[in-house]
């Protein structure tokens, strides 16, 4: 597995070894082992699996509060997204800095999103699948949000008129959010 830092410390990409033959193709999407000897050492709790039926679809900003805040290992499926992480540790000197990566069923990377960052997508095209693996349970009580259009982020989204969950309309600013990560 090759591992790429980006801008933000802690996050990563991941790309997976594929082998590929005349039936399709092979890949070890997670193991244990090899995630500690490169020093990722999570116990992953549980997975959640989203399908977006359109293009243009945005779910997120999202995180959890401590003690439930949590690391996530996004990967895609079907289809292809416009992955973004940003820095809500308030004391980081990456603080309210983003990174977006597109992950996409081609191109097979993943993502790794550490506890400290906000994490969202927007989907690429029709019918996507995203799978990701989390290092604590969900906390309905800890669940808290960014507005995707803050205008202090900036984010720029590869959509002008998002489909989103009643929810996600409603998060606050990333300046009115709570950060206490």
């Amino acid at each position: 597995m090759k591992i790429t830092s980006t801008d933000l410390p802690g996050v990563l990409v991941l790309e997976p070894q594929v082998f590929n033959d005349a039936r399709g193709f092979f890949q070890e999407s997670y193991n244990q082992k090899t995630f500690i000897e490169a020093g990722l050492n999570y116990n992953f709790v549980q997975d959640n699996h989203s399908l977006s039926l359109d293009a243009g679809v945005i779910r997120g900003i999202h995180y959890q509060l401590n003690p439930k805040a949590q690391t996530k290992l996004v990967r895609v499926l079907a289809g292809a997204i416009f992955d973004v992480a940003v820095d809500i540790r308030q004391n980081s000197p990456t603080f309210g800095r983003w990174i977006t990566v597109t992950l996409s069923a081609a191109n097979k990377l993943q993502l790794l999103v550490p506890r400290g960052f906000a994490h969202g997508f927007c989907t690429l095209e029709p019918h996507t699948q995203v799978l990701y693996k989390v290092d604590e349970y969900y906390s309905p009580e800890h669940d808290r949000g960014i507005s995707w259009e803050d205008p202090d982020l900036g984010i720029s989204w590869p959509t002008k008129h998002p489909i989103l969950s009643a929810k996600d309309l409603r998060h606050p600013t990333f300046k009115q959010a709570e950060l206490t990560i």
